[in-house]
């Protein structure tokens, strides 16, 4: 079976980082437990200090370095920040400090059991102060296990600004063996604060070259070799977006229709009909990555507040559960908003591809397109606009991206972005 770090794609510089630190952590528990444990009678003390001593130098492993309390992961989408925090934290929990994948330790943490580590993934717009209060508070508790309580917040640039002063008094003050693993796009003050990013060590993880995501989609998903590498490309060195790709039909309609936007832009008309159908097709997408979920915890809470009771007082219970029902349609909503933010966001991201496509071939610039399937339309849009009018309309779509992640109205948005594509 292979280690925890299998699937951290590209990252040869991260992997060796956090294999010694996690190397550092399994040497600090030992040096712990040498301290707790009696020493033999026949033993001399000093002897058995020099021992230990030895050991860890023979090793190679300092206990003192190359281990910290809280990380931060960067880097761009799909780099693979949050499977990095996930490994990472396998390792910490792996019984011979190494992440070998098959311990009970690195199984139950990969496959999200372990009694000791929390998982926090904002389903939501943000992450609210009192449930970080809530995970910090857990998170101060002793390890069943014995090794390390580990929190992986994915995402940690949602945190709301009170959840984030949450966390920094947890980061400042920590908790004996507890260790906090953040993901987050950038050190920037608008991905994390100052304070947060000064008491953590950052591992800075990069875009994976496409040959390697080709090649774990054939290794490990069994995709045919040409087919990894065409997803792998057109998803940009996006590991789970190139296994989208690959395996759903569906997903690769969305990014064909998403693609012969260029070729509608004929007038007003069109820009605005286009904005519709862009954002139509990100909310059925959305609406249909959370439905399913939606109804399940709509069905559980009611099941769990008495709905469909016969005994007395059942309907009663009933009644006064409007205020949790309430919250629930709350955070599925906030799910939902969520989820239609990151379907537009995929297409965005697409779009933006071919017009970087039509960039590099106005510049005969000696690089592979990222759409190998529309290269001509590319090509012939290069013709038409020249390198100028390229970057111009690719700046419009990477403008539109930073406008909905600053709570600007996604239509709002995409019908500048298109009006702009038209006038070029």
């Amino acid at each position: 079976m292979p280690d925890v770090f299998a699937d951290l794609v590209g990252q040869d510089e991260a992997v060796v980082e956090l294999r010694r630190a996690a190397a550092a952590a399994a040497a600090v528990l030992r040096a712990g437990a040498a301290d707790r444990a009696p020493a033999p009678r026949t033993a001399d003390p000093a002897e058995s200090a020099d021992a230990d001593a030895d050991a860890d130098a023979s090793s190679g492993v300092d206990p003192s370095a190359g281990m910290t309390h809280a990380w931060i992961f960067t880097g761009p989408p799909g780099s693979g920040r949050s499977v990095a925090a996930r490994a990472f934290a396998a390792a910490l929990q792996c019984v011979h400090g190494t992440g070998c994948g098959e311990c009970p330790g690195c199984r139950t943490t990969m496959g999200g059991t372990h009694a000791d580590v929390r998982l926090v993934v904002p389903e939501g717009l943000s992450i609210g102060v009192g449930e970080m209060r809530a995970l910090v508070l857990r998170a101060a508790s002793t390890p069943s296990g014995g090794r390390w309580q580990v929190v992986v917040i994915e995402d940690a640039d949602r945190l709301t600004e009170a959840a984030g002063n949450a966390l920094l008094k947890a980061i400042e003050e920590p908790p004996p063996r507890t260790v906090f693993l953040l993901c987050a796009p950038s050190t920037h003050p608008d991905d994390i604060s100052v304070t947060i990013r000064s008491r953590c060590r950052v591992v800075p993880l990069r875009q994976p070259p496409a040959d390697a995501v080709a090649e774990v989609l054939a290794r490990r998903d069994g995709i045919a070799p040409d087919v990894a590498q065409w997803a792998a490309a057109a998803a940009q060195g996006h590991v789970g977006r190139a296994r989208r790709l690959a395996r759903d039909p569906e997903a690769r309609k969305r990014r064909e229709a998403v693609l012969a936007v260029p070729r509608r832009l004929t007038g007003v008309g069109a820009a605005f009909d286009a904005a519709s159908a862009l954002i139509e097709a990100a909310e059925a997408e959305a609406e249909a990555s959370v439905t399913d979920a939606d109804t399940t915890e709509r069905a559980a809470l009611e099941t769990a507040l008495g709905a469909g009771g016969t005994g007395r007082g059942a309907s009663g219970a009933i009644r006064g559960a409007a205020g949790q029902l309430k919250e629930l349609e709350k955070r599925q909503k906030s799910r939902a908003t969520r989820a239609q933010r990151d379907a537009l966001d995929r297409a965005l991201v697409d779009l933006a591809g071919f017009y970087r496509d039509a960039l590099t071939m106005a510049l005969r610039a000696p690089v592979a397109p990222v759409h190998t399937d529309t290269a001509a339309l590319a090509g012939a849009g290069a013709q038409k606009w020249d390198a100028e009018g390229s970057l111009r309309r690719l700046e419009a779509v990477l403008a539109c991206r930073a406008a909905i992640e600053a709570n600007v109205k996604p239509r709002i948005a995409v019908e500048a972005m298109m009006l702009a594509l038209w006038k070029g």
